[in-house]
């Protein structure tokens, strides 16, 4: 069955090239030169078919007629459809006129059979020739049909009864003449309503395309001016934070090189600038990570690594930085996790979870830091009992637009430590999320992919 449905297909296909070969192609010729050259193609062997049967039934005049028509239409198709002249649409009209006229006389008038091809072939005449010119062929066509009639009314020995056999041959002669309007409005309606619904169906194609094109743009555009708003908060940001620190060391220099400062009020100050200097070198690391993501793409070089072994030297520093707020961070890492990572990106994706939990943790809190295999994934969890996330602002924590707070001994961070972690663990195929409750604490997790324990590869 598929075999016979390929080659009915191909045969369509076939069908469809031959046939356009002969009316030719929509991108080189107009609409009503496609229309004449698919009536020609129909009508000139049946013009020769009547030329034959005519002289067989002694109608000599309808028989030259015939001939007449079928070199006409013969050297208008040539002319249009292989030298690429149109074709002469007002010859064609006082031809037919002409043809007809000189039938009507010889073929027994109005009881013959040539009243039946005159609207058929006014069809034909509206179909190859401009919208501005189908009045005037209307006009004239009416006035001569009227006139003919008109003739054949009033001069009836101008009409020949060219039927010896009665009315046998004039049924005969109405029946076979029957076929050639009927054709003609056939292949002229099929033509027409194939023609307006390809074109239709090009035309919605089109619009889908343009709405398709329309909807991207608008998606793009959005995208930039989120960016240009992501770009201009960042650089106001960075602008007012990084300003503060760098005051407070000029303003310490100032005093230190005018020597106002005694020896009880300088430990306090160099404290309070190591602290302001410390969330300016914390800023300036996550700005600079996430400015050369956004420049050169941050390669990315995945290996299998051991992970207590990459991000313990990171854990051991956050400790010291936890231990100076009083807080408990214990870490429980099985020793056999193999995963799959970029050894840098992992190291600053753990670093700024641990510290924006050390930030947001209170004196005398804890921080955990656990791992664990799921399935093909490592998850590591870094859960504390900090202060938490307002539920307004949890749905922005990982966006620039997401306004940065103070921890609670007044550390700000530039709002990148968090976007950085996103888009880092993505790049290496990983995942993040977080669940948190505001004055009970937080807990934000990570997945990368994990090496099976039984995994016989080595690093």
């Amino acid at each position: 069955m598929p075999k016979f449905n390929f080659s009915n297909n191909r045969s369509l296909k076939e069908k469809e090239i031959f046939w356009k070969k002969l009316i030719g192609s929509s991108a080189v010729f107009p609409l009503e030169s496609r229309i004449f050259h698919s009536i020609s193609v129909g009508l000139i062997p049946m013009a020769l078919i009547y030329i034959f049967y005519n002289l067989y039934a002694d109608l000599y005049v309808s028989s030259i007629s015939a001939l007449v028509l079928a070199i006409f239409f013969s050297q208008q198709y040539y002319n249009s459809r292989i030298r690429g002249k149109r074709h002469n649409s007002t010859l064609f009209g006082i031809i037919g006129i002409l043809i007809f006229s000189l039938t009507y006389f010889s073929s027994s008038g109005i009881k013959g059979s040539t009243d039946s091809i005159w609207p058929a072939y006014l069809i034909l005449i509206f179909s190859i020739t401009p919208y501005n010119q189908h009045i005037r062929w209307l006009i004239v066509y009416l006035l001569s049909f009227s006139l003919v009639h008109s003739l054949g009314y009033y001069y009836p020995f101008l009409v020949e009864y060219p039927y010896e056999g009665g009315s046998k041959e004039q049924l005969i002669d109405r029946i076979t003449a029957f076929p050639i309007p009927v054709i003609a409005t056939y292949i002229i309606i099929t033509f027409i309503r194939r023609s307006h619904d390809k074109e239709r169906k090009i035309a919605e194609e089109k619009t889908l395309a343009a709405e398709s094109s329309k909807e991207e743009v608008m998606v793009q555009k959005n995208q930039l001016e989120e960016s240009n708003l992501e770009k201009s908060k960042l650089m106001s940001i960075i602008s007012h934070d990084l300003r503060a620190p760098l005051m407070n060391i000029q303003s310490y220099l100032v005093l230190l090189n005018e020597n106002e400062v005694d020896s009880e009020m300088r430990p306090v100050l160099e404290k309070a600038l190591l602290k302001s200097t410390n969330n300016a070198m914390d800023m300036f690391s996550n700005l600079l990570q996430w400015s050369k993501s956004q420049m050169d793409g941050t390669r990315v070089n995945l290996v299998e690594v051991n992970l207590l072994t990459v991000v313990f030297d990171t854990l051991e520093m956050e400790k010291m930085h936890a231990l100076k707020k009083d807080i408990s961070l214990n870490y429980n890492i099985p020793p056999q996790l193999i995963v799959i990572a970029d050894v840098n990106m992992l190291q600053l994706v753990v670093r700024n979870l641990v510290s924006n939990a050390v930030k947001f943790t209170p004196h005398g809190g804890f921080i955990n830091i656990d791992a664990q295999s799921i399935s093909n994934e490592c998850k590591i969890t870094v859960s504390d009992n900090g202060r938490g996330i307002p539920k307004h602002k949890q749905e922005n924590v990982f966006l620039i637009k997401s306004d940065p707070e103070f921890g609670t001994d007044n550390e700000k961070g530039v709002g990148l430590g968090l976007v950085l972690c996103k888009e880092f663990i993505e790049r290496q195929g990983g995942r993040i999320g977080f669940e948190s409750t505001e004055r009970i604490g937080s807990r934000f997790f990570i997945f990368i992919p994990l090496i099976p324990a039984n995994d016989t590869r080595t690093n």
